[in-house]
């Protein structure tokens, strides 16, 4: 039995790198079993008694995953004098380290190492009360039903209580508590707000010589805001339409109308990289003066072509925490 204590030490170390097996800090149970005695009394014969029932209370608290502190009330229940008179009891206080390895989520195995303050009386005729300090030492295996409830099958050695070892075998019951409540974090709703951008209409006109279909570098200078337009907003459109005054046949002025709009479109289109889907060129030939056509003036400025960006709404949508 001695060199069973000797090697408890060892064991607790072992057994103390591993986890508990319940997030519930305080605990507290009551034990029953059976205790055996082992007296070296030259005066006295001491009788064993394997039906010497023993019990006790105990309360913990899990100071990390593997190690708790506990401290616990145990009756050690007693012994006889062989030639019948009189008999000793032993009870006390223990304060014990409980170190734990968890062989999964519901199975501990544990070690335990520490302190008994005992109370030793000797009854009926025998002499020897005494009262003081003894270490103990025990092992055993923790079985958690639930989250709160575990049960145990334990062995625990008293060493030299008051003269005596006492060896102490059974089973407990303990309910587990004080976990903190999760923290549930709160549900965060989200809807989608839409919004309107509403991009005004974009418009210009670009005048050409007479009998020309050519733009001129200043005039192709001022469409820089509609490639803006078109490379700001993938939906944007342009319509690029051809104009002319009435000097000469009406066929041939349809004509012009048309080179002189996709002159414009082109020069669009080649800066751009954009196909004929976003920039469309129609001729109206000699159709939708702005100015008379008996004036040189008024001839000068129908010669032209209009470029005309449609007003744009352009939709987003952000999701936002509903209220």
């Amino acid at each position: 039995m001695k060199k069973t204590f000797l090697v408890l030490p060892l064991a607790l170390l072992v057994s103390g790198v591993a986890n508990a097996a319940t997030d519930n800090p305080f605990y507290a149970g009551a034990r029953l079993g059976n205790s055996f005695y082992n007296i070296t009394d030259s005066t006295n014969s001491i009788n064993l008694d394997d039906k010497n029932l023993s019990g006790g209370v105990f309360a913990g608290y899990q100071i990390t995953p593997w190690f708790a502190a506990e401290v616990g009330y145990t009756n050690l229940g007693s012994a006889s004098v062989t030639n019948g008179q009189g008999k000793f009891t032993a009870q006390g206080a223990d304060l014990v380290g409980k170190y734990s390895y968890a062989i999964n989520d519901k199975f501990d195995v544990f070690a335990k190492l520490g302190v008994f303050y005992y109370d030793w009386n000797a009854k009926n005729g025998a002499t020897g009360d005494d009262n003081g300090w003894a270490s103990t030492a025990g092992v055993g295996a923790e079985y958690y039903i639930n989250n709160n409830v575990s049960t145990s099958i334990e062995y625990q050695y008293y060493k030299d209580v008051a003269g005596a070892d006492i060896q102490f075998a059974g089973v407990s019951l303990a309910y587990h508590w004080g976990a903190p409540a999760p923290v549930v974090a709160p549900e965060v709703v989200y809807v989608d707000q839409v919004s309107v951008a509403t991009i005004d209409e974009l418009k210009l006109t670009v005048p050409f010589a007479f009998d020309s279909s050519k733009i001129t570098t200043g005039d192709a200078a001022q469409l820089a805001p509609f490639e803006a337009r078109l490379d700001q907003y993938p939906d944007a459109t342009i319509t690029v339409v051809g104009h002319t005054d009435s000097t000469g046949p009406e066929a041939y002025n349809q004509k012009l109308s048309q080179q002189r709009a996709e002159a414009v479109a082109q020069a669009l289109r080649t800066h751009l990289n954009v196909g004929s889907d976003r920039i469309l060129s129609e001729g109206r030939g000699e159709l939708d003066p702005i100015a008379p056509n008996d004036t040189t003036k008024g001839r000068a400025e129908n010669r032209r072509v209009d470029i005309i960006a449609p007003e744009l709404n352009i939709e987003t949508v952000t999701q936002v925490v509903a209220k």
